[in-house]
């Protein structure tokens, strides 16, 4: 990885083009590949000539066993390890870890980070959590499928920060930061829910080994540790126990990127003194000629991007690295694995309702499409009336209810929720098939709102 970030991203985007560099570079980029990957995924699992093989290779034992003849050995690690429990128990730990960063990040110095500026958001999250739950609830209650409340109440920033940015200044720049900060604290409150509704039965010897273990990571933090390995190397014992625990294995990677130091390891005065004697040193050796740069320069320039690294916070540097393999690798995988459904009249029918599935479809679909706008704009409309938050600068009403539609965009963190409510192969699918439908009518709603609104303009009132 270090190799590739260090001659791959940055030094081969001329390769790609300016058009292929703006692509990457675009918000909405992400967005787009998860789109085509779920159409290739829904291809794979419905072609007869690859149905059957892609479903065979998500299904493949990838565990590492050791037996002895006699049956006195018999080990076997990671149990019960395939490749879609690789993906979505292994992969997803680095997009949770990411996750963790962001929300940390803004807890500390963005849009939640004090209680002016996150109130909105937060009671928006709020609401938009609860109403898509009550309204799955209501259609499932005393059902097989009640156990997947908590697949509405999730919202994919990627997608529909991308949409706003593919609508432009239609959408006030505010709603904007809204939005991004709503779905931050979204994805933090399904974490939450990840945690405490969908673990199986908690083993608290690992549990308790995995505390010890972080405590000792918080411990090195505070002497000042900020070197990368000293982390790495923790978060993988972590993620080992909590995969053995019975809470859910991609929580390491948001306690991990919790304790992550986002304090540099050199202040800004070790930093100009550094760099100007470098700098000194490196052209003082220029002055003798030859081919630049000559081996005694290579070592300064070496020595001068140690110190203008290590002038970040370990947590920055993390979080600006793995995006990029999480908008480009780690989704696209995960959507690849987890969109590939059969699809047939019978799952096609979001309002079928049976006493073996209840109505997972229409729990689903609706909590996407009516709760989460209903939800976040009640939330932020009683939040704003009480005088607990302040409307966003520049926005009317009409145009939050457009913006909180986009909120009702599930898909990455609903299906994650979906795979983890359900045991049943026909309910994970159903669920599934109302995510993508559900995701899909509210990017359009939310879409064609904020295209009307946008063009409506008032008619000037005559005294």
């Amino acid at each position: 990885m270090r190799i590739f970030l260090k001659y791959g991203w940055v030094r081969r985007r001329h390769l790609l083009g300016l058009r292929g560099q703006r692509f990457l570079e675009a918000p909405w980029s992400g967005g787009v590949v998860l789109l085509v990957c779920v159409g290739i995924a829904m291809l794979l699992a419905n072609l007869p000539l690859t149905a059957e093989y892609y479903h065979h290779l998500l299904q493949t034992d990838l565990s590492l066993a050791v037996h002895s003849p006699d049956g006195v050995i018999d080990w076997t690690y990671p149990r019960g390890m395939t490749v879609e429990k690789l993906i979505n128990d292994g992969l997803m730990v680095i997009f949770f870890f990411s996750v963790g960063l962001e929300i940390k990040r803004e807890i500390i110095s963005g849009q939640l980070s004090t209680p002016k500026k996150a109130i909105l958001p937060v009671l928006g999250a709020a609401g938009g959590m609860i109403a898509p739950a009550l309204i799955f609830l209501g259609f499932n209650h005393g059902t097989a499928a009640v156990n997947g409340w908590g697949i509405p109440t999730a919202t994919d920033i990627a997608f529909a920060i991308g949409i706003l940015s593919m609508l432009g200044n239609r959408v006030p720049v505010s709603l904007k930061v809204f939005l991004t900060a709503l779905a931050i604290a979204d994805d933090l409150g399904a974490i939450l829910v990840i945690a405490f509704f969908y673990g199986s039965k908690v083993r608290l010897g690992c549990l308790l080994l995995a505390l010890l273990v972080m405590a000792f990571v918080y411990w090195m933090k505070r002497l000042g540790e900020t070197r990368l390995m000293y982390y790495l190397v923790p978060a993988i014992v972590v993620w080992s126990l909590f995969y053995y625990s019975g809470v859910h294995s991609t929580i390491s990677g948001v306690a991990m990127a919790m304790l992550i130091p986002d304090r540099p390891r050199y202040g800004r005065a070790y930093f100009v003194r550094k760099m100007r004697s470098l700098r000194t040193v490196l052209f003082a050796s220029d002055s003798l000629g030859g081919d630049f740069p000559n081996e005694e320069q290579r070592y300064y320039l070496r020595r001068m991007r140690h110190v203008a690294a290590n002038s970040v916070g370990l947590s920055h540097r993390l979080e600006n690295a793995l995006s990029p393999y999480v908008t480009f690798l780690i989704m696209p995988i995960f959507a690849l694995a987890n969109a590939g459904v059969p699809v047939s009249a019978e799952y096609l029918d979001i309002f079928a309702v049976s006493p073996e599935t209840g109505a997972v479809g229409m729990g689903v679909f609706f909590g996407l499409l009516v709760g989460k706008p209903l939800g976040i704009f009640l939330a932020s409309w009683c939040a704003v009336k009480a005088g607990l938050a302040a409307m966003p600068e520049g926005a009317s009403w009409r145009m939050l209810l457009a913006v909180a539609c986009l909120g009702g965009i599930g898909f990455t963190m609903s299906l994650f929720v979906d795979s983890l409510a359900f045991t049943d192969g026909e309910l994970i699918d159903r669920g599934k098939i109302a995510i993508l439908m559900g995701s899909t009518a509210a990017a359009i709603l939310g879409s064609l709102l904020i295209l009307l609104f946008s063009s409506v303009k008032r008619v000037p009132v005559r005294s």
